[in-house]
């Protein structure tokens, strides 16, 4: 059983160092709704131990949602999601060539029974897998629904009425 300290902890994992001036906004999503998180590189290509020994120990851990950015041919997501039944959140992240299309499609076509939660590319998605991974917490964490409420209020508020 998890204890109550650590029930809200979420993994931020990407496959390279040159992935977190993307990862860098889920990152401070969390940071705002003051859910504990951690940050590291994980990569299934160049690193597939240390991805299989994270993915299986992710539960162990205390790890409830993982976000897990990937480029090109993104297989991190699918790859974790495969080692691991808690939720995965997939960010592709923007490639040069195809401008992060081909990551998407990576993550998001999933075969059936491994199933990858997919936002959008690059810093928009960064930030909604912040804000999912909150909302899946806040399931059976009432200080983070309250600061998931709070922060939808004030992006509500935060739209004009009226153009200047």
């Amino acid at each position: 059983m998890k204890s109550k300290k650590n029930i809200n902890k979420v993994s931020i994992v990407m496959g390279s160092q040159s992935d977190y001036s993307t990862m860098q906004y889920s990152e401070k999503t969390l940071k705002i709704l003051k859910i504990k998180h951690e940050t590291n590189i994980i990569s299934a290509h160049r690193t597939p131990e240390r991805m299989f020994k994270f993915a299986k120990s992710a539960e162990k851990n205390n790890i409830s949602v993982i976000i897990a950015g990937a480029g090109g041919s993104a297989h991190l997501p699918g790859m974790i999601a495969a080692l691991t039944r808690i939720p995965v959140i997939g960010v592709p992240i923007e490639s040069k060539k195809l401008k992060g299309l081909d990551s998407l499609l990576s993550i998001a076509q999933m075969p059936k029974g491994i199933p990858v939660g997919t936002v959008a590319i690059g810093k928009d998605g960064a930030i909604n897998a912040g804000l999912f991974a909150a909302s899946i917490i806040s399931n059976f964490d009432n200080k983070v629904k309250n600061n998931l409420k709070n922060w939808r209020t004030k992006q509500s508020k935060s739209v004009k009425k009226k153009p200047k």
